[in-house]
């Protein structure tokens, strides 16, 4: 049986990937995207499968009326995709303090806006599936990257959260975490050269020239084919609720998780003494 999508950030890279596959197989999705312009062609192709709808996932009173009206339109919704979203650059030093509330406001609120909306529906019919796209960046920390880490990492917290909520609703969660995808031009995205730069301080600018080295090295995945592994996820009786798109990050992530262990083991005695004397003679 077909699927019915809600997409946002539906425009380019995986966002309109994910939505493509989906219509190519026949199911039928709301398209969410700020400009609905970037959609003409999906509703070229696809006619009434595809609902276009124009949103910024900040405002919530609009996130809440798209969605009941996404769910009005076909009768139901299977899949609620939480795409978008855009990565804030600079050190913590460079960040102002309205960088950082715009980059949570669209990362993370947008995020817990859509799955207030959306839940309701989902939890009448006894079953969806809740896909939020995070990112390597939300398992790890590196310079430069602060705020989106921070957005990506408090996405985690909460959908893990969610899944164990909704559970008896029959209501599944994945968090996809992707690595680098060729989404523009064939080529990893530069992360220096997004458009969401801090003013930089020059005192980073080793940093910099760091960070866009490492990056650079990065395998480019492939957009069409995250988007069919998608489709296997979504189809799943059994889903993961987290999932690590592509290549290039594996070894790296082992590693930081083997320190973090080392990390809190090497200091099991200053634990002990934070803990206190009067704890130990409660026991």
């Amino acid at each position: 049986m077909s699927k019915v999508w809600l997409v946002t950030g539906s425009s380019r890279g995986l966002g309109r990937c994910f939505v493509e596959a989906a219509l190519s197989r026949g199911d039928k999705v709301a398209a969410i995207a700020r400009n609905t312009g970037s959609l003409d062609e999906l509703v070229a192709a696809h006619g009434d499968q595809v609902l276009p709808l124009k949103l910024d996932v900040t405002d919530k009173a609009a996130v809440f009326e798209s969605v009941k009206r996404a769910q009005e339109h076909f009768g139901r919704l299977d899949v609620i995709v939480n795409n978008a979203g855009y990565a804030q650059i600079g050190a913590v030093e460079e960040l102002t303090e309205q960088e950082l509330r715009d980059q949570f406001e669209t990362n993370l609120f947008g995020a817990v806006w859509v799955i207030q909306a959306a839940l309701p529906y989902l939890r009448e019919q006894g079953a969806g599936h809740i896909v939020q796209m995070s990112s390597v960046a939300g398992l790890i920390a590196m310079p430069l990257g602060g705020a989106y880490q921070a957005s990506k990492w408090a996405l985690e917290a909460l959908n893990e959260t969610l899944a164990k909520e909704v559970a008896d609703f029959g209501i599944k969660v994945t968090v996809v975490e992707p690595a680098g995808f060729a989404t523009r031009s064939g080529k990893n995205p530069d992360p220096l050269d997004n458009g969401h730069m801090a003013e930089a301080n020059p005192v980073y600018d080793g940093l910099r020239q760091r960070l866009a080295e490492v990056m650079g090295k990065q395998p480019a995945g492939d957009p069409a084919a995250a988007a069919q592994t998608l489709l296997k996820i979504v189809d799943s009786d059994n889903p993961p609720l987290r999932v690590l798109f592509g290549q290039g990050f594996h070894q790296m992530l082992q590693q930081v998780y083997a320190d973090r262990l080392k990390t809190w083991s090497d200091g099991q005695d200053l634990s002990a003494e934070a803990h206190g004397k009067l704890a130990r003679e409660v026991q």
